[in-house]
């Protein structure tokens, strides 16, 4: 297939899944001990392509949930991909540019199309997008646990069994600067950073002044989801770099972050800013600005990882992202390979076209809750 050859969709598939996580994940909103998601299939030219997800079951960390995103696909961006010949994946920016918002739900196509035009070219993703390296460094998140003891078992595991070199602790109030601390004084050297997900105001100003004395990579997402004006008189009042996340849903949000000065660091989620396209923009935009970016997690199954590593080689990816091996979430994905952790803290990402990664059917069918397909014509 050559780059500006067009194809017609034939047939895009929905799998609802539901996977148990090894460990129950909490942060400042929710407890989950299961992981719900859409598995979208898109076949064109006799090759399939497949994209991921990232909505959650309830509207947590964002508005989107799989029930919103399997609505907007089907009766909005999927008969739209259907009216048309796509040469490009990016073509799907102005083809879903009547639907406003559901990030979420364009990036499950458009990522599908990523790897369908991989796949189709005998490209991989990572070619696609301009990323270079075999490796990308990654990190482990640990979330909030019922007790200290039980959170420092698990930093302990991730740090010295597994060899994380880099590890996230989700915070909330009256759970930050004393476990932190704690961390902090047995683990020296360890690369530390937090998450608020938005669980502070402007008025909690001194648990972050605290937490300056911590030399930690950055503090995410401290305020409010939609907010730029306190996360920027936050940051002037701080040494350690201020991390927007959940108030980064678009190319245009960042340029304002940037212009504001609301941040120090972007976490760049695929799912959040609406597909691969945009998060290659947010990339380029923060790298003229000599913004340092970084790769959030969503939870993915290796569907969903594989894109997240791919995107994580393009070059101003440079602070250790949240991919994390398969291991560390599920007991059996749906597809493979499995992704393991490098002695150095590293990721290998896979070199076959496309994601590089294949379903397998019957694993899927064990975590398939419904199912529904759309043809063309």
């Amino acid at each position: 297939m050559t780059e500006r050859e067009g194809i017609a969709i034939e047939r895009v598939e929905m799998h609802h899944i539901r996977l148990p996580y090894v460990h129950p994940f909490e942060t400042s909103f929710a407890r989950e001990t299961h992981r719900e998601s859409i598995l979208v299939r898109i076949q064109a030219a006799g090759m399939s392509g497949w994209g991921e997800c990232v909505s959650g079951s309830g509207p947590w960390y964002s508005y989107e949930t799989v029930g919103t995103a399997r609505h907007v696909m089907k009766d909005y961006l999927i008969p739209a991909l259907m009216e048309t010949t796509l040469t490009d994946p990016a073509d799907t920016v102005a083809l879903f540019g009547h639907v406003r918002g559901h990030g979420m739900a364009r990036a499950t196509l458009e990522n599908a199309l990523w790897d369908l035009f991989g796949r189709l070219r005998g490209q991989s993703l990572q070619t696609l997008l301009g990323g270079t390296g075999s490796a990308v460094a990654v990190g482990v998140s640990v979330g909030i646990e019922p007790t200290f003891s039980e959170l420092e078992a698990k930093v302990a595991a991730h740090v010295e069994d597994e060899g994380y070199r880099r590890v996230k602790l989700k915070i909330k109030p009256g759970w930050d600067v004393d476990v932190v601390a704690r961390i902090r004084a047995r683990w020296p050297d360890l690369k530390l950073q937090v998450d608020a997900n938005s669980a502070y105001t402007l008025k909690d100003a001194a648990v972050f002044r605290e937490l300056d004395q911590f030399n930690l990579l950055l503090i995410e997402q401290p305020f409010h989801h939609e907010d730029m004006v306190d996360h920027a008189e936050l940051q002037a009042q701080i040494s350690t770099p201020v991390c927007l996340d959940e108030s980064i849903h678009s190319p245009m949000h960042a340029r304002w972050a940037i212009k504001m000065k609301a941040c120090r660091n972007i976490n760049i989620k695929v799912g959040r800013v609406g597909g691969l396209t945009a998060a290659r923009e947010i990339h380029d935009m923060c790298q003229a600005a000599a913004m340092p970016v970084w790769c959030g997690g969503m939870l993915e199954t290796n569907v969903g990882r594989a894109v997240n590593l791919a995107l994580a080689s393009l070059p101003n990816f440079s602070l250790p992202g949240d991919i994390s091996a398969s291991s560390r979430y599920f007991h059996r994905d749906v597809a493979v390979p499995d992704f393991e952790l490098n002695p150095d803290s590293t990721v290998t990402l896979p070199q076959g076209p496309g994601t590089g990664v294949e379903i397998r059917p019957a694993w899927l069918l064990d975590a398939t809750l419904a199912s529904e397909t759309i043809a063309r014509g």
